[in-house]
């Protein structure tokens, strides 16, 4: 064997293992979370300020703050799917909490 078949050997197993790893989170995370909306938990809400993004014709964009709102977030580290729609991690919506429309 030599050192490029080496080398490529070592790098298709640690891909291999970075996959299987991740693979592994997301079940994991799921499971944990739909535990959790079992009994009773898992979705919390969060507030959240709301703007409207408005092209003008000239090129610019009106920004108009339309107030503050409660968004429904999952206690997950990843998006998690809830009775047809996705929901956003609570620790994400927490450092993000502006929403554009």
């Amino acid at each position: 064997m030599t050192g490029l078949e080496r080398i490529q050997r070592i790098l298709l197993i640690a891909v291999q293992m970075l996959l299987a790893v991740s693979l592994l989170l997301c079940v994991v995370d799921a499971v944990v979370f739909r535990v959790r909306l079992a009994r009773g938990g898992g979705i919390q809400t969060q507030q959240v300020d709301q703007f409207l993004s408005t092209p003008l014709k000239d090129g610019k964009v009106e920004l108009d703050y339309l107030g503050t709102g409660q968004q429904n977030c999952a206690s997950a580290l990843l998006p998690q799917y809830v009775s047809g729609q996705w929901m956003t991690p609570c620790w994400w919506l927490k450092r993000h909490s502006n929403q554009w429309q």
